[in-house]
Order: C-alpha cells, then structure tokens, then sequence
C-alpha cells in the first residue's frame, strides 16, 4: 500500500522534472517471477526504473541507505528496498538468497551485474551473481539500460539536475545449465552484458569495475 501510494504521488512530479523516456515495456511479465538486469550509472536508476513499471522491483541496498539520511532511509522503505549489509563476509551470498526468496514469491527483482556505478559511463564486466541467480531459480532474466540518469546525479552529487532519462527494456533471457558450474556462471553472465550493451550503446570494459578513483 504504501509503495502504490508513494508511486502515484511521485510519479507525475518526476517526470514533470525529469521526462522519462520507456521502451519495452511490454517485455516485463505482467505476472511471475523475472530478473531485471540493468547497468548502473546513478543512484538513481532504482529510482526511475520501478516508477515506470506497473508492477513494483525489489532491490537490495546497503545497509547506510537506511540508517542514515532520514528523507533517503523513508524512502527506501517505502519503495520496497531490501537492506543489506555490505560489510559482513557473507553479503554477496545474503544478496543472493534474499534475491531467490523474492523470485520464489513470484516478484520482480532488479540487480546490477556490474556491482556498482560506473565511474566514467562505460559498461564494466558483470559479475556472475546474476547468472546464478538465474540458473539457480529458473527466472528470465530481462536486460535493461538506463541513460540520462549519470547527468542527472553523477557519483559524487548531492542534489539532482534537470534532464532527460532512457529506459530501455530487452526481451527475457532464458538460460541452461548449472549454478554449480563457473564456465555456466561466466557464459550467463556475458551473454547479459552483451544484451545490456546493445541497449544501452555503452563502450564495453571486459574487467570488473575500478574502486572509486581508479578509472581512467
């Protein structure tokens, strides 16, 4: 209730500031479980993503987002936002598991294969939670590519500029083989960048994306 009511209240207001632009939409069951598998430009993009879908995305964020900032953390809660701690040794496999549970309730979830932001615009390699996820659940997986959004609020911005946003929507991905097998995560996972590059027109980096301050 509270996602739906925060939905109708701030959709018109975003995209009176920032027009956004949908296409395939129609690619997005409207029913069942699916994998959305976006890059990641801004903080943002779990923002613009799920406000354009009728049905509501589920993402997990790290743990600050919700204790920190009192507008940020109501936010997250309000828009379904999954906390997690980054911290602990065993977050990635966290993520995963709250990510199954998820799917196995017939939801959507969205996930960035890259990790986290790209610094500089570029598609970084993916890592493989992504094809685990899929081969383990059995969930399509549909490849998105936000634009705009790194204007909007670049890495390091505190406040949001005026402008346009992309959101682009592939067709679902179904996958064979084992989550057991690294050649099977690997090959998943390419095969999905490769789709969100072709989306999203971005330069393809083949290394996973630089610590904060490392791009060149």
């Amino acid at each position: 209730m509270l996602y739906r009511l925060t939905k109708i209240v701030s959709t018109p207001f975003l995209q009176l500031l920032w027009p956004t632009e949908v296409t395939g939409a129609e690619h997005v069951p409207s029913s069942g479980p699916a994998i959305l598998a976006s890059n990641h430009l801004s903080v943002l993009d779990s923002t613009f993503l799920p406000l354009v879908l009728p049905r509501q995305v589920r993402f997990v964020a790290k743990a600050e987002y919700f204790t920190g900032n009192p507008v940020t953390a109501a936010w997250m809660r309000a828009t379904g936002q999954l906390s997690i701690d980054r911290q602990s040794p065993t977050a990635a496999q966290d993520m995963l598991d709250t990510a199954a549970r998820v799917l196995k309730d017939g939801e959507l979830f969205g996930i960035y294969p890259e990790g986290t932001r790209s610094p500089d615009g570029r598609l970084y390699r993916g890592k493989v939670g992504v094809s685990w996820l899929a081969l383990a659940t059995g969930a399509p997986v549909i490849p998105v590519a936000m634009t705009g959004t790194d204007k909007v609020l670049p890495i390091g911005a505190s406040v949001p500029k005026l402008g346009r946003v992309g959101v682009r929507i592939g067709k679902p991905m179904t996958f064979t083989g084992s989550e057991t097998s690294a050649r099977d995560r690997r090959r998943v996972t390419d095969e999905i960048m490769a789709a969100i590059r072709d989306l999203s027109g971005q330069e393809y980096v083949p290394s996973y994306t630089p610590a904060r301050g490392q791009a060149k």
